[in-house]
C-alpha cells in the first residue's frame, strides 16, 4: 500500500522497520527465552515423571500407611479409664463465616472420642458483631449440650490464621493436650476422623503430623469448580502421597490434619511471616526430622471457591506465599542438621523450585507469551517436542489422578494457561518480597447461599437498568486478561494469515479463554439481594 504521491503508507513503514531490527535484535533475544523456558519445562516433565513412577511402585508395593508405620486402635483400660486415651486439641479457626460457621461448629462437636478427653475451640476473629454474635450463640448451644466447647475471641487479627492459631495454643487448658486437630471453617470431618489419624501418633514417637485429603462437595458446581478439583486431585493423589511415602515429607494443607504439639513447639510454633503458615510450619518442623504421614482413603468435606474473585485472591495467596517462603527458608534448609542432604534436595528443588515456582512461570511464560511471539519472528528455533510433544505428556501426567476428567482435558489447559498470569504475577511478589506479599483475604465460602440467593432471584421482577450495570461491573472486573487475550488473538491471526505451523488453532482457543475470564464469565455469580 503506498501514499497518495507513491510514498510507503505508515503500515508499510512500520513493516519495513519491523524486518530490519526483528533477525538481528529481536530474534536473538526471543531464542534465549526460548531456551530457559525448554529447560524449565524438562525440569518441569521430570519432576511430573519421577512422581508418576513412584506413585506406581507404591501401588504395585502396596505399601499403604498403616503398613510402614504402626496403627492399632487405642484400647480401653479398665483400671485408668479414658485417661488411656490422649488429650485432643480441636481447633477451628473461622472469620466472618456466616454460610458455614454452623456446619464446621456442628462438625468439630460431632467428633467421635471420649467427652473428657477432647477440647473444641472456636478461633473468632470476625469483625462482623452480627456473626460474631451468632458464632458465640451457636458456641453456647453446643455447650449446653456437653460439648467442652471454648470460644476465644482477640481484639485484633495480627497475624491473620498464625496468629489465632498462635493465641489459641497459649489458653492454659491447652498445656494438658497431646495433639492438635484444625479444621478450617467449611471443612467437615467425619465423626471417626480422630479414630482413623490419632494412632498414627500414638504408637509412632516420630510422626509430627498426620493429612487427610480434602473431599470437594461443591466439585460439580460449575466448570471452574470442575478445574480446581482435576488440579488439587493431583496434589493430593500424586502430590502428597509421593511425599509421604519417599521422604515422609509434605506441605501441611492447613486444615484437615492432626499435629504432636510437642513437633509444633519444637519447630518453633506458627509465624506469620508469610501467608502460608502452614507450609511454614511443615519445613521447619520436616527440618527437625518429625515425619508427615498422608491418608489418601480418609477425607474430609470441603468446598470450592466458586466465584472467580475468591479464586483469583486464594490462587494469589497460594502462589505468593510458597515464593516468599523459599527465599526466606534457603539458609535454614542447607543450614538444618537433623536431615540428609538429600532430603534438602528434595526440599529446595521439588518441593519448592519446580513445583512452586518453575511450574508457574513456564506455564505462562512459555505458553501464552513466548509461544504466540516466535509466531511473529520465523527466525526463532521452536521445537516440536517442546511446543506440543512435551507439554502433553505433562498434561497426560497431570490427569493421572482423575481419570474422569478426561473429557474437559482441553478446558482445563486453556484455564490454567490464563490463572497461571494470576500465579506468576504472585510468585514475582513473593520472591522479590514486595507489593501484595502480605496480603491475606479469607476466600469466601457460600454453603447454601447460592442456591437461596437464586431463589430470591427467581421471584424477583426482572432487572432493572441500574441492577444490569451492577451485575456487568461484577462481571467485567478483570484487564490483564483482555490485554493479553488481545495479543495471543494478534499473533493466531498473523500465524493463520502467514504461518506455517498452525498454532493459531491453539491460539484462538487460548485468546478466547483469555477474553471469557477477562469478561468474568467463569465460576458463578452471586446476585446482591
Amino acid at each position: 500500500m503506498q501514499g497518495v504521491q507513491g510514498e510507503p503508507s505508515m503500515i508499510d513503514q512500520i513493516n519495513a522497520m519491523w524486518l530490519q531490527i526483528r533477525a538481528p535484535y529481536i530474534a536473538p533475544a526471543l531464542q534465549v527465552g526460548v531456551n530457559i523456558c525448554l529447560v524449565m519445562l524438562l525440569m518441569l516433565f521430570v519432576e511430573r515423571l519421577y512422581m508418576a513412577l513412584v506413585m506406581v511402585l507404591v501401588k504395585l508395593s502396596g505399601k499403604r500407611p498403616e503398613n510402614k508405620y504402626k496403627w492399632e486402635p487405642i484400647k480401653d483400660d479398665l483400671e485408668s479409664g479414658n485417661s488411656a486415651y490422649p488429650m485432643v486439641l480441636v481447633q477451628v479457626p473461622m472469620y466472618n463465616e456466616r454460610e458455614v460457621y454452623q456446619l464446621s461448629i456442628g462438625a468439630a462437636c460431632g467428633l467421635s472420642w471420649p467427652s473428657d478427653r477432647i477440647i473444641v475451640q472456636i478461633l473468632d476473629d470476625s469483625t462482623d458483631l452480627t456473626i460474631k454474635n451468632l458464632v458465640e450463640l451457636e458456641c453456647q448451644r453446643w455447650a449446653s449440650k456437653g460439648v467442652n466447647i471454648k470460644y476465644e475471641i482477640r481484639d485484633n487479627r495480627n497475624g491473620y490464621k498464625a496468629g489465632a492459631l498462635k493465641e489459641g495454643m497459649k489458653r492454659s487448658y491447652v498445656k494438658d493436650c497431646d495433639y492438635v486437630a484444625i479444621f478450617d471453617a467449611d471443612f467437615q470431618p467425619e465423626p471417626d476422623f480422630l479414630w482413623r489419624t490419632i494412632p498414627y501418633l500414638v504408637h509412632n514417637a516420630d510422626i509430627g503430623l498426620v493429612q487427610a485429603r480434602w473431599k470437594f462437595v461443591n466439585a460439580d458446581e460449575c466448570m471452574m469448580t470442575r478445574m480446581q478439583e482435576m488440579s488439587l486431585s493431583y496434589h493430593f493423589t500424586v502430590e502428597q502421597s509421593v511425599g509421604s511415602a519417599t521422604y515422609a515429607f509434605f506441605g501441611f494443607n492447613g486444615t484437615a490434619g492432626v499435629w504432636r504439639i510437642a513437633a509444633i513447639s519444637e519447630a518453633g510454633g506458627w509465624n506469620s511471616r508469610t501467608t502460608v503458615e502452614d507450609m511454614d510450619l511443615a519445613v521447619r518442623a520436616g527440618l527437625r526430622g518429625w515425619k508427615f504421614v498422608y491418608l489418601d482413603d480418609l477425607s474430609v468435606k470441603n468446598e470450592l471457591p466458586s466465584t472467580f474473585k475468591a479464586y483469583r485472591y486464594q490462587q494469589h495467596r497460594w502462589s505468593c506465599g510458597p515464593a516468599n517462603l523459599f527465599r526466606k527458608m534457603i539458609p535454614g534448609v542447607l543450614a538444618a542438621k537433623k536431615v540428609s542432604m538429600l532430603k534438602k534436595f528434595s526440599i529446595l528443588y521439588s518441593f519448592f523450585l519446580v513445583r512452586k515456582i518453575v511450574a508457574h512461570l513456564v506455564t505462562f511464560i512459555f505458553f501464552c507469551v513466548v509461544v504466540p511471539t516466535c509466531v511473529l519472528v520465523p527466525e526463532v528455533n521452536l521445537p516440536k517436542w517442546g511446543s506440543i510433544y512435551l507439554p502433553s505428556m505433562i498434561t497426560l501426567l497431570n490427569c493421572m489422578a482423575t481419570p474422569k476428567s478426561l473429557p474437559f482435558l482441553v478446558f482445563w489447559v486453556l484455564f490454567e494457561n490464563v490463572m497461571s498470569m494470576h500465579r506468576t504475577k504472585a510468585t514475582f511478589t513473593g520472591l522479590l518480597d514486595i507489593g501484595r506479599v502480605n496480603e491475606w483475604i479469607v476466600t469466601e465460602k457460600l454453603g447454601d447461599a447460592l442456591k437461596i440467593k437464586f431463589a430470591k432471584l427467581k421471584q424477583k421482577p426482572k432487572q432493572k437498568i441500574g441492577e444490569r450495570q451492577a451485575y456487568i461491573s461484577q462481571r467485567f472486573h478483570v484487564f490483564h486478561e483482555l490485554i493479553v487475550g488481545l495479543y495471543i488473538f494478534f499473533c493466531a491471526s498473523y500465524d493463520l494469515a502467514f504461518g506455517r505451523d498452525r498454532y493459531y488453532i491453539y491460539l484462538y482457543l487460548q485468546a478466547v479463554a483469555f477474553f471469557i475470564m477477562g469478561f468474568g464469565y467463569i465460576g458463578t455469580y452471586v446476585p446482591n439481594t
